[in-house]
């Protein structure tokens, strides 16, 4: 399946990708190395992931990295959190909401796979 740029979930990943990038360059520059450099890499992982696991030749090699986008996802929803509780930013519900949003569709094109 190597038209992932067709999937709604990949759209959407690469969405959340380009805000996360806006929202981490609001960051104090103490966290330059340390949150915000984690933040751009897990939020990456997630359409990354979703991209070679549709580029492998298996739906068994599919759902393993769909696996990998979703623990990437909740990765990046802790580390939110963290930037909340530390109130280093007040993050937007909707972005939240997006993050859910994306994991349900995970689940449901995983489920698809199977």
């Amino acid at each position: 399946m190597n038209n992932y740029k067709n999937l709604l979930i990949w759209q959407r990943s690469i969405d959340m990708v380009e805000k996360i990038y806006k929202l981490s360059s609001l960051l104090p520059k103490s966290e330059e190395y340390n949150l915000k450099s984690q933040l751009r890499r897990a939020a990456i992982s997630i359409p990354s992931n979703i991209a070679e696991g549709c580029g492998r030749n298996s739906n068994k090699q599919l759902r393993h990295f769909l696996q990998i986008a979703r623990g990437s996802l909740a990765e990046l929803e802790t580390q939110l959190i963290i930037i909340e509780r530390l109130e280093l930013l007040d993050i937007q519900k909707s972005v939240f909401d997006e993050l859910l949003e994306i994991s349900k569709m995970m689940w449901s094109f995983e489920k698809s796979k199977i």
